[in-house]
């Protein structure tokens, strides 16, 4: 079965179109190498899978061609335990140093324009 398919179909990634722009750019490893999106997987495979910041390493137990619905499709991998205590550790770090916010929202005022239009002409 396709890399890029298995990971749309183990609900890594939404499209395989998304998923194979990730293989692409090197954030998925199949058995520690960097692979192709029509890379053949078979059972047993080891990926390690980088998603914006989640990232796992994965064991694949089954293929599937179809996307099923989420708990089924958790039964098409087993994650590590190294992986799983990886994950665990990252969620604690971001509750106790969340990242930083910007105090505004929204466009900038029109003094905020002027500020920027002084501040670029210095």
């Amino acid at each position: 079965m396709r890399l890029d398919k298995w990971l749309w179909a183990a609900r890594f990634f939404k499209t395989r179109g998304v998923a194979g722009a990730a293989i692409d750019g090197g954030k998925i490893k199949v058995n520690g190498t960097t692979a192709k999106p029509a890379k053949a997987i078979k059972p047993g495979d080891l990926l390690d899978i980088r998603a914006g910041d989640q990232s796992w390493e994965v064991e694949v137990r089954a293929l599937n061609d179809q996307r099923r619905p989420a708990a089924e499709a958790r039964m098409l991998y087993a994650e590590t335990i190294n992986s799983i205590a990886a994950r665990a550790r990252h969620v604690e770090l971001m509750k106790l140093a969340p990242m930083p916010v910007g105090e505004r929202k929204g466009r900038p005022t029109k003094k905020d324009r002027r500020q920027l239009a002084t501040f670029h002409e210095e």
